[in-house]
């Protein structure tokens, strides 16, 4: 199959824990042809959506994994597959190629499916499953957002549509920076404020769950750093093997059907003491470390599902 990445530069990426990387390392090994493009190369033109692509081969060698031919126009229509990959943040740009993505329905498969992802940013996806998560409030009013907190005293407070753990907060019942944190956040953007009751058993870990095609397929433990509320691995948290919980397989449960009927490929679910806190579709990660402390091909189970589908839109 011809596979292009919408990605940011693949010449950036840590080999040894990027996800894309991963995936275009399995696509190569299974015989499939590899292009990358950036999200500012996509593009619509007279009826058509195109990109600016370069083929390439990947190797696992660090400085040197990949090797980038010139880049050509192509003719999205004309491809097999398409990964969705970009970091986040999730703005009118991100959106917008979900838009331009969507118009190949029927011609590409798009992975994860664009309509899906555009519809379901990871902080509100869960909100369609309370009993699930923990006491949660989104809001840019400061008055509500004090009446929250006042109710429920330890309070995590971030960006609604952030990643990888920045500018996130714990914001403990002594602590007198809410409006401060609120002025600072409502002077960059126009965007509303997630709040979650606090959960004291992240300094266990805040569990990352896989799952394929619906199904779930292992998860690492990510341990904050000492001092440290947060446990992205982006910001210090240290991965550790881990199980699934009974809870967690029951989360798993309920969720994966509709995350694969909605087309969610690969999904990264965070479990913090058997509550659900995200769900993220737009470009999680985590198959490095999970392959490494499983021993289990988990490219290999993402690329099957998706040569299945591919197959059965022929």
């Amino acid at each position: 199959m011809l596979i292009a990445f919408q990605m940011d530069p693949i010449e950036d990426v840590d080999i040894d824990a990027d996800s894309t990387f991963r995936l275009a390392e399995e696509a190569q090994a299974r015989g499939h042809e590899l292009m990358v493009y950036t999200p500012d190369d996509l593009f619509y033109r007279e009826d058509k959506v195109c990109a600016r692509v370069r083929r390439i081969t990947v190797q696992r060698e660090k400085d040197a994994h990949v090797t980038a031919q010139t880049a050509e126009i192509v003719d999205l229509a004309e491809v097999d597959v398409i990964w969705l990959r970009q970091d986040p943040p999730f703005d009118m740009g991100y959106i917008t190629t979900t838009h331009l993505l969507d118009r190949l329905r029927g011609k590409t498969l798009v992975v994860n499916d664009p309509f899906w992802v555009r519809n379901s940013p990871e902080k509100l996806l869960v909100l369609d499953y309370p009993d699930l998560t923990p006491p949660t409030m989104i809001a840019r009013n400061i008055d509500m957002l004090k009446a929250f907190k006042e109710d429920h005293g330890d309070v995590i407070l971030k960006p609604l549509y952030g990643n990888g753990g920045a500018g996130v907060f714990r914001l403990t019942p002594e602590d007198r920076n809410l409006n401060s944190l609120h002025e600072l956040f409502t002077g960059i953007n126009r965007e509303p404020l997630i709040m979650q009751k606090f959960l004291p058993d992240v300094s266990a870990g805040d569990k990352r769950v896989i799952l394929v095609d619906g199904e779930p397929v292992g998860g690492i433990n990510r341990v904050p750093a000492k001092g440290e509320v947060r446990s992205n691995m982006h910001v210090g948290g240290k991965p550790e093997a881990t199980a699934l919980t009974e809870r967690e397989k029951e989360i798993c449960a309920i969720i994966g059907p509709r995350l694969k009927e909605m087309g969610q490929v690969f999904v990264g679910i965070d479990v913090i003491g058997g509550w659900l806190t995200e769900i993220n579709v737009t470009s999680p990660t985590g198959i490095q470390e999970l392959e490494r402390f499983d021993g289990v091909n988990i490219a290999a189970k993402i690329w099957e599902a998706i040569e299945g589908r591919v197959a059965a839109m022929a």
